[in-house]
């Protein structure tokens, strides 16, 4: 009888099935329409921070031809052409020897990256900082070797009051607190950054499009990229908007772009160049390390830039670069080298325009009296040198925990670029997954030289 006391009481306590019912249907659709709600507001915040961000763009473009247009009135007689028609050695020259001025050249190579992204989407944002760096090394007795030159950085190489963004939302409105060492280092060698220049969502991609600021042309061509991440600096420079740039590379990112737009370019060795400062959307992969280079129209220009560098700013500011400056005895030595190629991987075979570029090379090496010989690569599938089949293949950590993060760093708060949901569709596939496709692929991977040498 007691139990049945409680149970009433308990009866009387709880609601009617109807009501039960009702309050759970009302709880179900307010759930809904606060999810709905929330995720609109999200929507909204990061709409308003792109907008604020291509906002803030517009503003710099306009103060810089604002800038530009006071220098012409000032200084109607430049020579625009025969200026950006010199190589970066002659102009360095004429820099140090005051035959022509930095604010001349500053201004004429403004002008014409203002038209040169007009037509290409390439500069990401103008940095209003460099009429103060033109002032700094005009009061300097010392000049150092990129004295006067203007020089562009690829977007996510740290400037201070300027944004590194990867092309990603979540990291507007974090201006860098102060400068990257690299830049440092060119401030210190009398360069002045006056560009940051566009590149594809996330660094992970071979075309140069973002949510943010959009898709960059290639100039030679319009219709065909201008290839990435560093796709920006390879148009602005093919474009005639800039005579140095800055950009980086882990699978491509330099050497692309300057194939692409017709451009030199140099990937060093990993370290040889800082990155303190240098943000990125994925940390601590080992295996794969980035390496930032230069990229221009000519070698010696690369050289010059890796001379003006590897200095004691740069060793100092930063102790995990290895202490080695630039060997010039070495560059400029006219001894034979020992020099091996391969036209082919095993795994992709090469189109026939990549095999002339190579047998081209070639000859001109053996025209040179230097050795030439062929190499085989690697032929274990771990040489395999695709990021997608990395993916699926390689069971190093590094690369297994590269998917994930990537993927968390696109779903903070971005909306996924259309030349990148293709390569987001494979990292969302589960880890088991993966692992079944790998065991499946593994075999006919390995046969791919075999076939490949049958068909050669």
């Amino acid at each position: 009888r007691g139990w049945e006391r409680v149970w009433q009481q308990l009866r009387q306590l709880l609601p009617e099935p109807e009501v039960a019912s009702s309050a759970a249907l009302s709880l179900l659709c307010g759930s809904a329409v606060a999810v709905v709600v929330w995720k609109w507001l999200g929507e909204r915040q990061i709409q308003q921070k792109m907008e604020e961000a291509q906002r803030t763009r517009e503003e710099g473009v306009k103060k810089m031809a604002k800038a530009v247009r006071q220098f012409r009135e000032q200084v109607p007689s430049v020579q625009t052409d025969a200026i950006l028609s010199l190589p970066l050695l002659e102009l360095a020259g004429r820099l140090q020897e005051g035959s022509l001025s930095p604010r001349t050249v500053l201004y004429t190579y403004i002008e014409k990256a203002l038209e040169v992204t007009q037509q290409t989407n390439c500069v990401r944002h103008f940095i209003p900082e460099c009429e103060e760096q033109l002032q700094e090394i005009q009061g300097q007795k010392e000049k150092g070797l990129l004295y006067g030159i203007p020089v562009s950085i690829k977007d996510h190489i740290g400037h201070e009051g300027q944004l590194s963004t990867c092309g990603l939302v979540q990291y507007l409105g974090t201006p860098e607190q102060e400068d990257s060492v690299l830049v440092k280092v060119l401030k210190r060698q009398g360069a002045i950054p006056f560009a940051k220049t566009n590149v594809p969502q996330s660094l992970f991609n071979y075309d140069c499009s973002n949510t943010i600021f959009g898709q960059t042309l290639n100039p030679l061509n319009h219709q065909k990229t201008p290839g990435g991440s560093s796709g920006g600096e390879g148009a602005l420079i093919a474009g005639g908007g800039s005579i140095l740039g800055i950009g980086s590379d882990v699978g491509g990112s330099i050497r692309l772009p300057s194939s692409f737009c017709g451009l030199c370019g140099l990937k060093p060795t990993a370290k040889r160049l800082s990155l303190s400062g240098v943000n990125g959307p994925v940390n601590g992969i080992l295996s794969v390390p980035s390496a930032l280079g230069p990229m221009a129209r000519d070698v010696d220009s690369l050289a010059l830039c890796m001379k003006a560098l590897l200095c004691e700013e740069m060793f100092r500011l930063d102790p995990t670069v290895p202490p080695i400056p630039f060997n010039e005895e070495v560059y400029s030595s006219s001894a034979p080298l020992r020099v091996g190629y391969y036209d082919t991987d095993g795994y992709f075979p090469l189109p026939p325009c990549m095999r002339r570029a190579v047998r081209e090379t070639r000859e001109a090496l053996q025209a040179a009296g230097h050795k030439v010989s062929t190499t085989t690569p690697h032929s274990s599938p771990r040489g395999v040198p695709s990021f997608e089949i990395l993916g699926f293949l390689r069971k190093g950590k590094q690369l297994l925990w590269h998917d994930p993060l990537l993927l968390s760093s696109l779903s903070t708060g971005n909306i996924v670029d259309p030349s990148l949901k293709p390569q987001v569709t494979c990292y969302k596939i589960p880890r088991l997954a993966k692992k079944l496709l790998a065991l499946i692929l593994k075999p006919l991977v390995s046969s791919w030289p075999q076939a490949q040498s049958r068909v050669v």
